[in-house]
């Protein structure tokens, strides 16, 4: 009686894992291109007034965003005139001191760029510059978009 025996294949069962390196930095260089950094969630309503003479701040990194304007509410409804900064309303224009105070020590260059909604009070524009003028924060600007 014949004796058969089965045939085995004489490929190896492990996976080529040579490239693997290469396709783990494709991967790593395509999320880091890709990936776009959270910008703040606005909390107010913000419509920039036209202007003709604008300059470009060339050191963003040194920018930080005071933002003006009426509360966003749910339904497309607007409240009344809030400050932002960072990602939270002020509430007291108190406040507004102390936080700039602690970033102007964090940052001695910085720079203080408002975002005042063009139908803002105008008392509380002012009420913010007082307070940033009382932190020390004297580099101002007032962003607007360009007009044509």
């Amino acid at each position: 009686m014949a004796h058969f025996e089965k045939k085995q294949a004489k490929t190896s069962q492990s996976v080529p894992t040579s490239a693997m390196p290469d396709v783990v930095f494709m991967l790593l260089i395509f999320f880091m291109v890709t990936t776009v950094l959270r910008e703040v969630e606005l909390q107010v309503q913000i419509e920039y007034t036209a202007a003709e003479n604008i300059e470009k701040i060339e050191q963003k990194r040194l920018v930080s965003y005071v933002y003006v304007g009426p509360e966003r509410l749910g339904g497309n409804r607007v409240g009344d005139t809030k400050v932002q900064i960072d990602d939270a309303l002020v509430e007291e224009m108190g406040a507004i001191r102390n936080i700039m105070y602690d970033k102007l020590v964090e940052q001695p260059r910085l720079i203080v760029s408002l975002r005042v909604d063009s139908d803002s009070e105008f008392g509380v524009i002012t009420d913010v510059q007082q307070e940033l003028r009382h932190a020390g924060t004297l580099r101002i600007n007032y962003s607007t978009r360009r007009e044509i």
